[in-house]
């Protein structure tokens, strides 16, 4: 198929970058023709040719650039290279990275790109519920099956490989979402390569900043970029980067390319925005999910706090080996189960219920009727998904203020 790798408008060098925050702001950026500071909305569903022979060149791969906006575009592309910078900071390696319309899109054509009837994807308790859903529900229909173990066992994780040659691929989330677990991407990184087998990795919750699981062993790495990666909560998003840049530039781009859940210019505008600021957020983040933690833990209506930088986590070590910070996410289990949660969560003032993570304001949601409504009780409980659990975003207001709503919430 045709090279898809496109020119980047101006074609001039960029400046040797050293910092991650200058990575942030100008990594994929190039000088606009006309001129524009930051990068153009490109509206435009096509792109035209100064010749037939221009467009049978662009068409046979002959020659790079634009043709459709579903097969790529401009404002498109800046992110794309943006988020590869980001994960590959200091690592003196490529990877290509295709923008999606949501984290699950990137999922989606992740799976169906690189399995096929009759291979076995291992992974972990405690996935976000639509990748749950969509291993255990619409992977059978494909004959595609899930193998879903403690992954932080590597005892555990070592037979099954051993004993199953079918299983194709690990898939991992780490931190895993609601309940905080982390699995040791490289142990499990270096298991697979033994047994011929991929790795994806899920960094949404940690972002580059905190995690970069190509420095580990993965092959893949998705990311919902409506959480963090955007950081505001206006725009939907996904990204799927792979370190085969043949692969990705080739199989994996005609794979999304039909399957059509390419992003869009206005909200990749707005991705592109929000990454410029992600250490400073992410730093004012951790530090204040940190604080929480603490006084969560204190507090006699929590029976249990589930978050990485407190040192009786049983993946603190895991964490604290793979991550430059526990980061900013935590959950939590009332005592009261189901109707403390319930009132708990009915009582907060100033931090906001609703769903999703990654935004500057403090969200709270409660997995067990909303995430993970539709996962059996049974499993939500195996997974360690209680009624009293609440999921956590610590966002980035003053700590004092989120601390006296949570503890105006719990009295």
């Amino acid at each position: 198929m045709a090279d898809n790798t496109f020119p980047r408008i101006g074609d001039i060098p960029g400046p040797q970058l050293t910092g991650w925050s200058s990575v942030a702001v100008h990594a994929g950026h190039t000088k606009d023709p006309m001129y524009a500071h930051q990068v153009p909305i490109y509206a435009s569903s096509t792109y035209v040719f100064d010749e037939a022979e221009q467009g049978m060149r662009r068409f046979s791969g002959e020659e790079k650039g634009y043709i459709y906006s579903r097969w790529g575009n401009p404002t498109i592309t800046e992110a794309e290279e943006k988020i590869a910078a980001l994960e590959t900071f200091g690592l003196g390696m490529n990877v290509k990275g295709i923008l999606h319309a949501s984290g699950m899109a990137a999922i989606s054509t992740l799976l169906l790109a690189t399995l096929k009837p009759g291979d076995k994807v291992l992974t972990h308790y405690s996935l976000y519920g639509g990748t749950n859903e969509l291993l255990t529900k619409v992977l059978p229909g494909l004959h595609i099956i899930p193998v879903i173990a403690d992954l932080r066992n590597i005892d555990t994780a070592e037979q099954l490989l051993k004993n199953d040659p079918a299983i194709r691929m690990l898939y991992l989330e780490t931190p895993a979402n609601p309940t905080i677990q982390c699995v040791d991407i490289d142990v499990l990184s270096s298991l697979a390569r033994q047994y011929n087998c991929l790795v994806s990795c899920d960094n949404t919750f940690a972002t580059p900043y905190l995690q970069q699981p190509f420095r580990l062993g993965a092959d893949f790495v998705v990311h919902s970029t409506t959480k963090f990666l955007n950081g505001h909560g206006t725009a939907i998003g996904g990204i799927w980067l792979g370190r085969d840049i043949d692969f990705m530039q080739t199989h994996a781009t005609k794979v999304h390319r039909l399957l059509g859940g390419n992003a869009n210019p206005f909200d990749t505008f707005m991705l592109i925005q929000g990454m410029k600021t992600l250490e400073l957020r992410m730093e004012r983040h951790c530090h204040n999910a940190m604080e929480v933690a603490h006084y969560l833990a204190a507090h006699p209506a929590v029976a249990k706090v589930n978050y990485t930088g407190l040192d009786e986590h049983p993946d603190y070590y895991t964490a604290a080996k793979q991550m430059r910070h526990p980061g900013a996410m935590l959950s939590f289990e009332l005592k009261g189960g189901l109707q403390a949660g319930i009132d708990f969560m009915n009582k907060l003032q100033m931090c906001v219920r609703t769903v999703s993570l990654g935004t500057c304001d403090t969200l709270l949601s409660h997995p067990a009727s909303m995430t993970h409504y539709s996962v059996p009780k049974e499993e939500k409980e195996q997974y360690g998904i209680t009624d009293g659990l609440i999921r956590m975003n610590v966002g980035i207001e003053n700590v004092q203020d989120i601390i006296a709503d949570l503890d105006q919430a719990l009295h």
